[in-house]
């Protein structure tokens, strides 16, 4: 099991138990051969419009590749919008240095220009200016923006929360500006496979069947929904209690009055302690996040874990959906009814896309491990540094973590790149690096990736690194 700071929260669930209804005798039906009309000929092809899908799409484009990205739902931004996690950590390390950059820092860039973005000053990274920590541990955020230095000092991370209704809007201005043509309400079925190669995917939508072809079909769907199909090998272990074997479900209330909660917590704390224990009596949980966006005063998240082994099940996914989405309305009715503030609060939004935190994912040209977070010596392909926050003392001693072009290249299986937190890496690895910037990371560098390629006429696999590594610093990568 990953091992943890002690500033970071790990203690998550184990998971529940449930009905399945599966009929359990082997059953299947034979399919009627059709032809299928193909809409697009393209030189890449974009699964997915969340974080990776969206830098994906734009660097591809950016790089002169005609570029189309597919999104199933009627919005970008995939958890970082639809699943209210809007938080955007570990831009930086302990020490305050900032460690990723390129088409992430461009977009929070974008959302701070709107005042749709909040994060410390840059002067506060990596420093111990107690009102800067204290503002985010008075807000229940010490995990994503606290931690100790070798000190023992706590100090501010480089972490940014996004306003996800206008990120949705700026996502869309990024990929038209770019140049990429853009399909949403559309869910991508099934790769187009010639032998090992993918051709292009088949997708279904109000439209019916259609089929678009790509010279490089890059899967930023997050679970790697098109994996199966592909032949590519390809491993889903987890381990129970784990923060990636979690389905996140996040709303958010709002009208609270945080200043009367503040002073009947502060002037009455037994009280406070009587009114905590009795919402946990009832089944609640008197837990929130401090919204951080200057303007949504009075707004608070609450961010549900629930554990989950098979987070593409459809039955679990129900069950899970239908449950917690219960169990937070009468979590919020007891805030309401007991808990002084909550009086006049209501559930101001939450999530439509369930939240998933790991299953499928490849085994690449190299398989990234936990031996690989102990390291300071950059891969020959290092295409992003991550920081490494949350493993206490060995992330003071190993605060930066490699990633190398191959883990988003799967083993034998050509026309393809992954570009989500389906990357080539075993259970502890992702633990700490399948996160929201991260897969913008991996998306900017599949999508120029793919274009020069394309440009080249060569293989991804085969693509110049040289020239990845060229297009990514100039485009405000950080790189070894």
């Amino acid at each position: 099991m990953a091992k943890y700071g002690s500033e970071v929260f790990s203690q998550y669930d184990t998971g529940r138990q449930f009905e399945k209804k599966n009929a359990p005798a082997a059953k299947t039906i034979a399919e009627a051969r059709r032809e299928v009309e193909v809409i697009r000929e393209t030189d890449v092809i974009v699964v997915g419009g969340g974080p990776g899908g969206i830098a994906a799409a734009v660097s591809a484009a950016r790089a002169g590749a005609g570029t189309i990205l597919i999104e199933r739902y009627g919005h970008l931004g995939g958890m970082s919008t639809g699943g209210l996690v809007n938080i955007i950590p570990n831009l930086g390390s302990i020490y305050g240095e900032q460690l990723i950059g390129g088409f992430c820092q461009e977009l929070i860039d974008r959302l701070s220009a709107r005042g749709a973005a909040d994060f410390p000053d840059k002067q506060y990274w990596g420093k111990s200016e107690t009102s800067v920590v204290d503002k985010y541990i008075k807000a229940n955020m010490m995990h994503f923006y606290v931690r100790k230095n070798q000190k023992g000092e706590y100090v501010t991370l480089y972490t940014a929360v996004i306003d996800p209704e206008v990120a949705k809007d700026e996502m869309n201005a990024m990929v038209f500006e770019s140049g990429s043509e853009l399909l949403l309400h559309t869910w991508v079925t099934e790769p187009i496979m010639e032998g090992n190669t993918v051709k292009g995917v088949i997708v279904e939508s109000k439209s019916g069947r259609q089929a678009l072809l790509g010279k490089v079909v890059i899967d930023c769907s997050g679970d790697g929904d098109l994996l199966p199909k592909t032949g590519t090998e390809t491993t889903d272990y987890m381990l129970p209690g784990s923060r990636i074997a979690q389905f996140g479900w996040v709303y958010w209330l709002c009208n609270v009055d945080l200043e009367k909660y503040d002073r009947f917590m502060t002037s009455e704390p037994e009280k406070y302690k009587s009114v905590t224990d009795t919402i946990a009596g009832e089944g609640g949980s008197a837990y929130f996040s401090r919204g951080l966006l200057e303007h949504q005063e009075g707004v608070v998240w609450v961010h549900r874990l629930i554990g989950s082994l098979h987070q593409t099940d459809i039955e679990e996914m129900t069950f899970i959906d239908t449950t917690t989405r219960k169990e937070s309305v009468r979590n919020w009715e007891l805030l309401k009814k007991y808990m002084p503030g909550f009086e006049k609060s209501f559930i101001m939004l939450s999530s439509p896309q369930l939240g998933t935190s790991g299953g499928r994912r490849i085994i690449g040209e190299y398989y990234l491990t936990e031996k690989d977070m102990d390291s300071d010596v950059p891969f020959e392909d290092t295409i992003a540094i991550f920081a490494d926050n949350d493993r206490g003392d060995l992330s003071l001693k190993y605060p930066r973590t490699y990633i190398p072009y191959r883990s988003l290249i799967p083993k034998g299986t050509e026309g393809l790149l992954v570009a989500c937190r389906a990357f080539s890496s075993d259970h502890e690895f992702q633990e700490f690096f399948n996160l929201i910037p991260h897969c913008m990371c991996f998306g900017q560098a599949a999508g120029i990736a793919a274009a020069i390629a394309v440009k080249d006429g060569v293989n991804v696999r085969d693509a110049d690194y040289a020239k990845i590594r060229s297009e990514l610093l100039k485009n405000g990568a950080i790189l070894p």
